[in-house]
């Protein structure tokens, strides 16, 4: 039987709205994923060390305040740091169109 795929859902920063990183939680545990959640107000070094704790395959994480070009680059370079590398992330929130890589 294949494991199912296990996928860390956080809030980095001091952002308290979470209702969207629950609606994505929720819908990748109805397809089928192993979602844990670490709720609001995460420092990306909690981010990376539950991450790797929980031996997950995926970190999403979300951000409304803002601070998305600090926080989410902060956890990527916590995880390549910590051997973790080879770990996705993917993250939402309120991203404005200008701060997305082509």
């Amino acid at each position: 039987m294949e494991r199912k795929i296990r996928v860390l859902i956080a809030k980095p920063g001091l952002d308290g709205h979470d209702r969207g990183a629950k609606v994505i939680a929720r819908a990748l545990s109805d397809a089928g994923m192993e979602v844990i959640y670490t709720g609001i107000r995460q420092t990306p070094e909690q981010i990376a060390n539950t991450a790797i704790q929980e031996g997950v395959d995926m970190v999403g994480l979300s951000c409304l305040s803002g601070a998305h070009n600090h926080l989410f680059p902060k956890v990527v370079q916590l995880l390549q740091d910590k051997g973790a590398g080879d770990m996705h992330v993917f993250g939402g929130g309120i991203i404005p169109l200008d701060d997305i890589p082509d």
